[in-house]
């Protein structure tokens, strides 16, 4: 009888191993998902489908403040719609329209009266149900600068934190309300505005030209006056808490006149006749010709390593990047952002 009893249990464990497991919507989720993030910028102009497994947030690039200052006009919207159903391959996935970016107008206006401010607002929170998206992200590049060929006014920046609050309120609590700011964060008030919003994008690249480093860690020699490191420190001493910041990272370098302003990582790897070099205080790397002059300045898997254990250390939410499409088809960057987020240095 004692044999029987054995043969059952044993035949009971193997039935269950063998039972297909119920699926969930944090299946295979690492833990750290829920408390970081890594947050890539999509084009709309593209056409890659991006992988959601190194991601927790996508920001989908671009919507713009329609002509009547009222709303929100979406850049190929069935491409936001193809980038909405990776949710079906990770439910954990938030996905985010991002309404700016450079050159794109009309915030000014939007946002001196009232009753278009609050117009938009309502806009936001009526894009988010239609498309049913997880929140909005605010790209205006820059409140009260007109660098970008934008309209501005002196009222901008008081104005942009009348914006913050009239989105939260028309969005809800439930919904994600983000911004992308300037390295320096001077066209904000960010102590203001940080009650409104879940997190802060810091753009900490393109704050110098090559052949400088665009996105330097620490300054150095050839940072320029400029950091990751003094990007984050002047949030902070602006009042926005640091556990609430996300560091941005190119992936792209800017070349001197012997290569593209511009150049993808996926470009950048193919110049052969070109020496990489690494600068040991600014913790990037860059490439000089057979003469030694400097003709790229970038980011590859070693400074992104350094960049999320810099951002660890100083208690921040995560990384995102600049964009999905200009990694390599191995994904060499946007795995060594997720691997870097999500392990946390010992």
């Amino acid at each position: 009888m004692r044999t029987l009893k054995l043969m059952v249990l044993l035949l009971t464990v193997l039935l269950a191993a063998c039972q297909p497991k119920k699926q969930s919507a944090e299946t295979d989720v690492p833990e750290n998902e829920a408390k970081y993030v890594v947050l890539a910028y999509v084009t709309s102009w593209s056409e890659s489908v991006p992988d959601p497994s190194c991601l927790t947030h996508i920001n989908y690039a671009f919507g713009h403040v329609t002509d009547d200052f009222k709303g929100i006009r979406i850049d190929n919207e069935p491409r936001l719609r193809m980038i909405t159903g990776l949710k079906e391959k990770k439910p954990s996935l938030k996905v985010l329209l991002s309404v700016g970016g450079w050159g794109s107008s009309r915030f000014s206006e939007m946002a001196s009266a009232d009753s278009t401010r609050l117009a938009f607002a309502a806009d936001c929170k009526r894009v988010i149900d239609r498309l049913h998206l997880d929140g909005v992200d605010i790209d205006w590049e820059y409140p009260g600068v007109g660098a970008a060929g934008i309209s501005f006014a002196p009222e901008d920046k008081e104005n942009f934190t009348l914006l913050m609050r009239d989105i939260r309120q028309a969005v809800g609590k439930d919904k994600l309300l983000t911004i992308a700011t300037s390295a320096g964060g001077k066209y904000y008030d960010l102590k203001a505005i940080a009650p409104y919003l879940d997190y802060v994008n810091i753009m900490s690249y393109d704050m110098e030209e090559s052949p400088k480093h665009h996105s330097a860690l620490y300054t150095s020699e050839m940072s320029g006056e400029w950091s990751c490191e003094k990007a984050v420190a002047a949030h902070v001493e602006g009042g926005f808490p640091v556990e609430r910041l996300v560091l941005g990272i190119p992936f792209y370098g800017h070349g001197t006149n012997e290569a593209p302003e511009f150049l993808d990582y996926r470009h950048i790897i193919t110049l052969d006749s070109l020496q990489s070099c690494w600068d040991s205080v600014a913790k990037v790397p860059y490439l000089v010709n057979p003469k030694g002059h400097v003709v790229a300045n970038y980011e590859n898997a070693q400074s992104i390593e350094l960049k999320c254990q810099f951002l660890h250390q100083n208690g921040m939410l995560g990384a995102m990047y600049w964009d999905y499409d200009c990694d390599d088809e191995m994904g060499t960057l946007r795995n060594a952002v997720y691997k870097g987020v999500m392990q946390l240095p010992e």
